[in-house]
């Protein structure tokens, strides 16, 4: 009965080819959306997960995300130093900049200011250069799509100089770290140089970094501080799942992508379910005609299930081929930088091509299940 259902599906190209485009582009739009959509959130959080060396974040409690930051007093630092716990503690800069190039253009930067003496925060892995170069007088690092967005692709050659608030600043690095939320580049300097960069303020730290002693928890740790400083202290994982959320609860990026989300899955449901639908009825004869020789209704609903089964995995095998070809293709292209697609994706994408499979199923063989087998004596 397999063969006879599969002979039966084949039989018509045009329909069978409509029903794997059907699937084909659901599956597509879905899991390209999807990784999209992850990929895009996920740099909103890239800031945080780019310090390997801090698992601990201390600052003011009325941060939302990681590029919103109220200045710290400099004292701050000290009391985290002096909270029972905490191995070390070191300063970090984050904030705008605008920096000007050497032909007269301005590029808005993200100015990232590292710990002076133990360049904790510093950026990895380093792409040309070394990460001690940043202890040279006025040093830079920039990241790789940084470094196109100010010189232009071609090789990266350090040297360079342009300035940051009227100050020289000397690239001596390209790195390469996870793509900011906004395109901007990123800078990475020295605490002391990055103070120097921005126009003066009373207050200039934004962030505390800092470690447990071995063997302390995290988060126990970090609820020490939050005691003893009244500041806002979170470990790395609790602080770029409260940036994500910012950005899920106070953006339109949750709609958008769930609109494009929502047609994919609408649209693959309504080309299969029609398709499929149109197939069943064309066939009602050949079907009338198994039932009149005594095949059961479940036998028949298994050889629909099953010609369906084959149009959604090589739906989906194909729709999914063409996701990650467009990743591949689109890999180089920096302003796509580190988009790919995730494990989530194509586990949920799939599971909604098997929901769309199944119910387009179910309503199709609802008019061969009520069929009476003298269809087929029929004129």
């Amino acid at each position: 009965m397999n063969r006879i259902a599969l002979r039966m599906l084949m039989g018509d190209r045009s329909k069978y080819l409509g029903l794997v485009f059907g699937v084909t582009f659901a599956t597509h739009l879905m899991s390209q959306q999807v990784s999209i959509f992850m990929g895009i959130v996920s740099r909103t959080g890239n800031a945080i997960l780019d310090v390997r060396d801090a698992s601990l974040w201390v600052m003011d409690e009325r941060v939302r995300f990681v590029d919103e930051a109220p200045p710290l007093p400099s004292t701050d630092l000290l009391r985290v130093r002096g909270v029972p716990g905490v191995a070390w503690a070191v300063p970090l800069y984050k904030g705008g900049a605008r920096a000007r190039l050497e032909d007269g253009q301005a590029r808005n930067v993200l100015l990232t200011g590292i710990d002076d003496a133990s360049l904790v925060g510093a950026p990895e892995p380093m792409v040309l250069g070394r990460v001690e170069d940043l202890r040279r007088p006025d040093a830079v690092i920039l990241d790789t799509s940084g470094y196109e967005w100010m010189f232009g692709k071609g090789p990266y050659r350090l040297g360079r100089t342009f300035q940051v608030n009227d100050r020289r600043a000397v690239l001596v690095g390209v790195c390469e770290v996870g793509s900011p939320f906004f395109s901007v580049p990123q800078v990475y300097t020295r605490y002391r140089n990055a103070v120097r960069f921005v126009p003066p303020e009373r207050n200039a730290m934004t962030y505390v970094l800092a470690a447990p002693r071995p063997g302390e928890d995290p988060a126990e740790v970090a609820r020490r501080i939050a005691d003893h400083t009244g500041r806002a202290a979170l470990t790395r994982h609790q602080f770029f799942w409260k940036t994500i959320r910012y950005f899920l609860s106070s953006t339109g990026i949750p709609v958008n992508f769930g609109v494009t989300i929502a047609l994919g899955f609408i649209v693959g449901a309504a080309v299969t379910g029609q398709t499929l639908y149109l197939f069943t009825i064309e066939n009602l004869r050949q079907f009338g005609a198994l039932k009149a020789m005594g095949v059961r209704n479940a036998r028949i609903l298994r050889m629909i299930l099953l010609q369906a089964m084959l149009v959604g995995g090589l739906g989906f095998g194909i729709g999914v081929g063409l996701t990650a070809l467009f990743f591949i293709t689109t890999g180089s292209v920096t302003h796509l930088a580190g988009l790919h697609m995730t494990w989530l994706a194509f586990i949920g994408t799939g599971a909604a091509v098997f929901v769309i499979i199944v119910l387009t199923s179910l309503i199709s063989a609802r008019k061969v299940l009520t069929l009476e087998p003298a269809v087929v004596f029929r004129g």
